[in-house]
C-alpha cells in the first residue's frame, strides 16, 4: 500500500509565486531558457536550467552547472524570495486549463514504494539523465521539480481534497500558457493524519510524468541509506516531491511523429508498403477519431490511414497501444525506423502544438512524412504499468504541465 508523507515545503513568498513559476526544465532547451531569465530574473529556471547565468556553449553535466545552481538556490533564500514552512504539511495544487480542472496532492512520494514497485513505471529511464537529476539533487539537497502521480479515484480522497479547498489559496495566478494555478496550504493536523490514512489504502500509484526525477530520488535514498549506520526509513532522503492527482482528471494529448525522408522510396512505392497493414485513404481530417487509426501528411495531402484486422494482438496491452501499432507496422518495417529513441530520422511532436505543427514541418523544415495519433488513455497506461511493461517512446503527453518553483522538498528533516 502507498506510503506518503507531508515535509516542510520550501516554497516562494505570496509576491514572488508569479514571478518563480517556470516550466519544467525538460520542456525548454538551454537558449529558450536564457531568453526567459533575460525576461524574468526570479524564473526558477536559474536553479533547474543554471546554465542560462552561463557561458553559451558549457557541458550541462560541468561541475559549473551544478555549483551556480546551488549558489542560485542559496540566494533564492537568503534573499527571502523563498520560504521554509516550519511544520510539515500537505499541499494541494488545482489546475484550470479551458475547461479542464485537475487537483493534485502534494506529497512526498516513498522512494521504497518506488523500489517495491508499488509506485508503478511505464517508461524505460536513461542512466545519464538519472545521473544529471541525481546530482541536481545532492547538490541542492532538495528535489526542485514535482513527479507527476496518479492514483485510481476514489470518493474519500475526492471529500478530503474538497475540505482543503474550503481554505483560501496561497497563490493563485494565470501563466503564459493561460492555465491557472491555484496552490492551497493543508496544515490541518487531523485533515493530514486523514489523508495520509487514506493513501494508505491505495495499492498503486502510477508515474504519469516524471520517471527521471523518481527515479533519481530513490537512488539518492538508496546511496544515503547505505552512508546513513542509523538508518530508519523516515529521513527526509526517504521520500521525494511529488503532486497526485485521482486518474479521471488526466488530460492526455496526442504525442505525434514526424520522420525525414521515406527511406528513397517514391510516393507511390511508400504507399504500396503501407498498404500491406493498412487502408488509406485521401481525407479532409487531420486528427483520428478512433483509435488504431491513424492520418499520415506527405506533399500537401492528409490521409487517413486504418489498421488492418491482424496487424497487433489486441489483448497485449502494449502490442495494442497506436504509438506501438505504427512502429511495428510502418515506421519499423516500412521506414526502417527499429529504435525510435535512437534514430536521428524521426522526432515527436507533442499534441499540444497541434496538426499545423505537423504540416510546417514537413512543408517548410525537411521532413518528409508526419503521423497524427490518437492520445493514450489513463486505463491504457494503466494496464501497461499493471503488466510490467513498458510503453513505446513518446506514448503520452500530459497537459497542463506542472510548474516548477512553488514547491520545494528539502532532504534536511
Amino acid at each position: 500500500m502507498a506510503r506518503i508523507e507531508p515535509f516542510k515545503g520550501i516554497r516562494p513568498k505570496k509576491e514572488f509565486a508569479t514571478r518563480i513559476a517556470a516550466p519544467p526544465y525538460d520542456v525548454l532547451n538551454s537558449k529558450e531558457a536564457k531568453i526567459v531569465t533575460k525576461k524574468n530574473e526570479l524564473s526558477f529556471l536559474r536553479i533547474t536550467k543554471p546554465e542560462v547565468d552561463l557561458p553559451d556553449g558549457i557541458a550541462l553535466d560541468s561541475d559549473q552547472v551544478y555549483e551556480k545552481a546551488r549558489e542560485n538556490f542559496a540566494a533564492f533564500l537568503n534573499d527571502g524570495i523563498l520560504m521554509r514552512d516550519e511544520k510539515k504539511n500537505f499541499y494541494l495544487y488545482k489546475q484550470v486549463w479551458g475547461d479542464h480542472v485537475q487537483v493534485g496532492l502534494v506529497a512526498g512520494a516513498s522512494a521504497r514504494d518506488y523500489q517495491d514497485d508499488v509506485i508503478k513505471k511505464h517508461e524505460f529511464t536513461r542512466p545519464d539523465k538519472e545521473q544529471d537529476r541525481m546530482r541536481h539533487i545532492e547538490v541542492l539537497n532538495a528535489n526542485t521539480g514535482p513527479v507527476f502521480l496518479t492514483f485510481k479515484q476514489n470518493d474519500v480522497i475526492t471529500g478530503l481534497f474538497e475540505q482543503a479547498l474550503k481554505k483560501e489559496p496561497e497563490y493563485d495566478f494565470v501563466s503564459d500558457k493561460d492555465v491557472r494555478h491555484i496552490f492551497y496550504l493543508v496544515d490541518d493536523d487531523d485533515l493530514i493524519t486523514k489523508i495520509k490514512a487514506e493513501f494508505s489504502k491505495i495499492e498503486y500509484l502510477y508515474v504519469a510524468d516524471g520517471h527521471h526525477r523518481s527515479a533519481a530520488g530513490t537512488n539518492i535514498k538508496i546511496k544515503r541509506e547505505k552512508e546513513n549506520k542509523n538508518h530508519t526509513g523516515d529521513e527526509e532522503y526517504n521520500f521525494f516531491l511529488s503532486v497526485i492527482f485521482p486518474h479521471n482528471q488526466m488530460k492526455i494529448l496526442p504525442y505525434n511523429r514526424v520522420v525525414k525522408d521515406i527511406k528513397g522510396m517514391c510516393k507511390a512505392e511508400f504507399f504500396l508498403k503501407v498498404s500491406e497493414k493498412f487502408t488509406y485513404e485521401e481525407t479532409e481530417t487531420k486528427t483520428p477519431e478512433r483509435y488504431h487509426e491513424f492520418c499520415l501528411y506527405i506533399d500537401g495531402k492528409w490521409y487517413l490511414l486504418k489498421a488492418k484486422p491482424g496487424s497487433f494482438a489486441e489483448p497485449d496491452p502494449v502490442a495494442a497501444l497506436d504509438a506501438a501499432i505504427l512502429q511495428n507496422n510502418l515506421l519499423g518495417p516500412v521506414l526502417g525506423i527499429e529504435n525510435p529513441r535512437t534514430d536521428k530520422r524521426i522526432d515527436f511532436v507533442g499534441g499540444i502544438r497541434g496538426t499545423g505543427e505537423l504540416e510546417r514541418l514537413v512543408d517548410k523544415e525537411g521532413y518528409k512524412v508526419a503521423f497524427s495519433l490518437s492520445p493514450t488513455t489513463i486505463e491504457q497506461l494503466f494496464k501497461v504499468a499493471d503488466s510490467g511493461n513498458v510503453m513505446p517512446p513518446k506514448s503520452t503527453w500530459f497537459e497542463p504541465k506542472l510548474a516548477s518553483g512553488l514547491m520545494i522538498h528539502s532532504l534536511e528533516d
